[in-house]
């Protein structure tokens, strides 16, 4: 019966390119390595490497059961990795991003929750409405919102979200409020983008989706100031629902247009792969997961 060391230690040979390579990273005599390869040929019944004093190749056979060996050990390698990944405790650090409204209005409980529950890992949270490359920057995960541009990161949706059009009382005492989307044009808006200069604005309401030319005295290219600006009472905003919805039941804001949103669009935590990932990872994403797709009310 064929024994699975000596197929692995086939495979190192091969990868490795020598008998003494493969004996290095084995941390095996180089005499263990070759009478192993051997004892592989001799129950396979065929020659598996032409040996040189110079030089070592693999024969026709060789190279059809390296690719099929090769791939089988991977497999292999993949299920006890995963395994023991499902036994372990989460640890470590974590490095996470999000946008700067939706972190501080929603993944901030969810971080706390997550130290509570798991006493070795820390987090690193980075709160930027940014666009970062998760692997130049050494980001874990990231939670993104809208439409997502074409990536080779792996994403999981949480849910849909879509955005709310709100000002502060003092605003609407001062100015009334819109009763269609065409009069949001001779009102103040307040642009999350950065600039002032007007901009589009597409609203889903009973007749469809319409579009609305705005501009402001006020624009910001991340949420805090946005929302900031709209307390302050500078204008009407689109905000998302969750932080929009906590506002008015506080009454500082009020909601303007009650039969029309934005578009909906998607809430996704994006990772660089699914390959080898991680307890830690694995485990935030299932506690987001649960958490803040209630939060927001993404339904």
């Amino acid at each position: 019966m064929i024994d699975l060391n000596d197929i692995v230690v086939f495979t190192r040979v091969v990868e490795t390119g020598s008998f003494t390579a493969a004996a290095r990273l084995l941390a095996t005599p180089k005499t263990t390595v070759s009478r192993r390869v051997a004892a592989l040929e001799r129950e396979v019944g065929v020659r598996l490497l032409q040996r040189t004093t110079r030089s070592l190749s693999l024969t026709d056979a060789g190279r059809s059961y390296y690719e099929q060996t090769s791939q089988a050990l991977r497999s292999l390698e993949e299920a006890n990795l995963r395994l023991s990944e499902a036994r372990s405790e989460p640890l470590g650090t974590i490095r996470i991003s999000a946008p700067v409204g939706f972190g501080a209005y929603f993944l901030n409980a969810t971080v706390v929750d997550f130290l509570a529950m798991y006493p070795k890992t820390k987090v690193e949270l980075r709160l930027t409405d940014e666009r970062l490359n998760l692997v130049e920057d050494g980001i874990d995960l990231a939670f993104r919102t809208g439409v997502l541009e074409d990536s080779t990161l792996i994403a999981r949706k949480l849910g849909a979200t879509h955005r709310l059009f709100c000002a502060s009382p003092g605003y609407l005492a001062r100015r009334g409020a819109p009763k269609l989307p065409a009069d949001l044009a001779r009102h103040d808006c307040v642009i999350a983008g950065s600039s002032v200069a007007s901009i589009n604005w597409v609203l889903d309401g009973p007749n469809g989706h319409e579009t609305v030319t705005v501009a402001g005295r006020f624009a910001a290219n991340e949420m805090q100031s946005v929302v900031a600006a709209t307390l302050a009472g500078f204008g009407i905003a689109q905000l998302p629902h969750g932080v929009a919805k906590a506002l008015i039941d506080e009454g500082k804001l009020r909601r303007v247009l009650q039969n029309y949103t934005t578009p909906v669009g998607g809430l996704y935590v994006l990772y660089p792969s699914n390959r080898h990932l991680s307890p830690l990872v694995k485990a935030f994403i299932d506690l987001a997961a649960g958490q803040i797709s209630n939060r927001a009310n993404t339904a």
